[in-house]
């Protein structure tokens, strides 16, 4: 794979100034029907006080450059005072078409040893186009065999069961610099969305020395082969790459991913938070770039 930077798509210093509201975190795509080049995209900007919640735009991947249209706010914002999501939102998975369809995200916690706590939420697209959950708590959060946070759900609905791919915290290690966070990436199955069977079987796993998380899993399956886009972390984001036959046994391939960060500019940091779409004839990638997602959303189509 190769894939050719067309250059970043949402610069939230322009598109949400005057807003209060920075950021544009963990871009999440939705064809909007036709060709699939008309798409909306999910995204998550943080407030004041570091809240994020969920925002879209519109964009023709024909013009990618030009954003057609930005909702008047948030279609889904932080939870009610002490529920798992009142610190914020982020993006996991969007399950369903256009005008209906199941939102699979993160729930943020501020703590107090350590600097937060997530669980697993999910929402429905409702009227006017904002979602509604099922109920005040998460689908999925820490148990006996899985004491920490769990997040960044990939989801893919197969053969009438739900199948998760998400962030599970492993530790947290006491460092000079304060608790440090280890996160591999999980597997999970359901019925209907909201009780997950987990029987803790990892995906995807560290492999080198000073690796200890990985960020918001992307998940698609062609021509019999499951295929994950992934961010991976050790002094800073990249995206990776893993193949399975099965979805459950997975080879990591991060040398054929075929992206990474920018000479200079606003991904030349850091590169994170990779989600693929099909549309024209083409395969497109929408990512991150510097400051996990603060700098804005670029768009890089495959060429190889």
């Amino acid at each position: 794979m190769k894939w050719k930077k067309i250059g970043r798509i949402f610069d939230p210093e322009h598109e949400l100034a005057g807003t209060g509201l920075r950021g544009a975190l963990m871009p999440t795509v939705v064809s909007l029907g036709g060709d699939h080049s008309v798409v909306r995209v999910y995204y998550s900007p943080r407030d004041e006080n570091n809240r994020s919640r969920v925002h879209w735009f519109t964009v023709d991947l024909n013009h990618p450059h030009e954003i057609r249209e930005k909702s008047d706010g948030a279609v889904l914002m932080p939870g009610e005072l002490g529920t798992f999501d009142d610190s914020g939102i982020t993006l996991g998975s969007f399950v369903g078409k256009a005008d209906s369809g199941k939102l699979f995200y993160t729930g943020w916690n501020l703590t107090v040893t350590v600097p937060m706590n997530n669980s697993i939420g999910m929402a429905s697209l409702g009227k006017g186009g904002q979602f509604i959950r099922p109920g005040k708590g998460p689908v999925m959060t820490r148990t006996v065999h899985e004491p920490y946070s769990c997040a960044s759900p990939a989801v893919l609905f197969e053969e009438g069961r739900y199948r998760m791919w998400y962030a599970s915290m492993d530790d947290w290690k006491d460092t000079a610099d304060g608790p440090l966070h280890y996160y591999n990436i999980k597997y999970a199955e359901s019925e209907d969305g909201l009780a997950w069977e987990r029987s803790a079987k990892v995906a995807i796993d560290y492999e080198f020395d000073g690796e200890y998380a990985f960020g918001r899993p992307f998940v698609m399956k062609e021509e019999g082969i499951y295929k994950m886009w992934y961010a991976f972390r050790g002094e800073s984001y990249r995206i990776g790459y893993a193949e399975s036959k099965d979805g459950l046994d997975w080879t990591r391939k991060d040398d054929l991913a075929g992206i990474n960060v920018s000479d200079s500019g606003w991904d030349s940091e850091m590169i994170e938070y990779p989600a693929i779409h099909d549309a024209c004839g083409s395969r497109f990638m929408f990512y991150n770039g510097n400051g996990y997602g603060m700098s804005g959303i670029g768009l890089a189509e495959l060429v190889d």
